[in-house]
């Protein structure tokens, strides 16, 4: 077993986590969201001075926490990318600075996949062969999983907005505030989910055949936008249920379908939307009818954390994967595909 540190700043949390195997000892975060509420989203240059700042506690905090010293530390995995260019910067060097310093093999890990990795704590769930819905504030895809470490194919993916991009955009119209997607969850509890019945994008025949697993938020958002528009005096709550419903609907329909077509009866539901009352709620009523295994890890290690980063290095050492070099550069817009850099 092997204990890992591992570092997360690809965009709002600074955050340290340490692992030993699958074992969680420590999941540090320091948010800079309410820095980012007043401006309505992330601003990428105050997200990477929040990062700098809070780096040195974070990790001397989740140090404290596990009860180790950095002189234990076998590995140090980060965040290389998909995220704010910035702010991925400043976890790549504090983490390169690190293995320099401690003579301590680098691994610069997908955020995506870490997201997957991090169900993987305190439990011994098999990760793979499984499908995985990866929902976040940047990213909505489908993943075909075979080794999380080596092996994780693009099944379909969003082609405008991401679920959570949606939920930050109908909160902002609805005058709820930032992040969205709390929020959203909030003010739908106990409320009509069929209030009104918005579009599911790209479920139609025609849109299946060629975006089969393909998501789109876009058209719902509009068409939020236009029934608020429309209706002076409607009810808050249940325009809130109705369109996360059609969220959940779209996202769980594509990814069983995705369960069915391959014959995986695994599926993983993963990232910050993960923590979504009724998508949780739905899954398990959905996976159950159709006997799917569910996997999705405690709200805790939903949202952007260092646990997971910690997570997916250790799996790459169990896996004998090489170790990244030190230098490695960050990729704001890196593919899922490149798991390990």
């Amino acid at each position: 077993m092997a204990l890992v540190l591992g570092i997360e700043t690809s965009c709002d949390e600074t955050a340290v986590g340490i692992v030993d195997g699958r074992k969680l000892l420590a999941n540090v975060i320091s948010s800079s969201v309410e820095q980012h509420a007043r401006f309505g989203g992330v601003v990428p240059e105050v997200a990477s001075r929040a990062h700098l700042e809070a780096m040195p506690q974070v990790i001397k905090q989740a140090l404290k926490d596990s009860g180790v010293t950095l002189k234990d530390i076998d590995a140090i995995a980060v965040t290389a990318g998909p995220g704010l260019i910035g702010a991925l910067l400043v976890g790549v060097s504090s983490a390169s600075a690190l293995s320099l310093a401690l003579d301590k093999p680098l691994y610069g890990v997908n955020h995506l996949s870490a997201h997957i990795a991090v169900d993987q704590l305190d439990n011994d769930k098999k990760v793979a062969p499984a499908i995985a819905l990866l929902v976040s504030g940047g990213h909505s895809s489908i993943l075909k999983v075979s080794n999380l470490a080596t092996d994780v194919q693009v099944m379909g993916s969003t082609i405008d907005d991401a679920a959570g991009e949606a939920f930050d955009k109908i909160a902002r119209i609805m005058g709820l505030g930032f992040p969205g997607g709390p929020l959203i969850d909030k003010e739908s509890r106990n409320a009509n989910p069929a209030f009104v019945d918005f579009p599911r994008g790209l479920t139609s025949p025609a849109d299946l055949a060629k975006h089969q697993y393909n998501f789109s938020f876009s058209g719902l958002k509009t068409a939020v936008a236009r029934f608020i528009e429309q209706t002076p005096g409607y009810k808050k709550a249940d325009v809130a249920a109705s369109f996360q419903e059609a969220v959940v609907d779209v996202l769980l329909r594509k990814s069983l379908a995705a369960c069915k077509e391959t014959g995986i009866d695994n599926l993983v539901i993963a990232g910050g939307v993960a923590a979504n009352s009724r998508l949780r709620q739905l899954a398990q009523q959905r996976c159950e009818q159709a006997k799917i295994n569910l996997s999705i890890p405690p709200i805790g290690l939903c949202t952007d954390n260092g646990a997971m980063v910690a997570a997916l290095g250790s799996m790459a050492i169990t896996e004998g994967v090489k170790p990244s070099q030190i230098g490695i550069g960050a990729d704001s817009a890196a593919s899922i595909a490149q798991v390990i850099w």
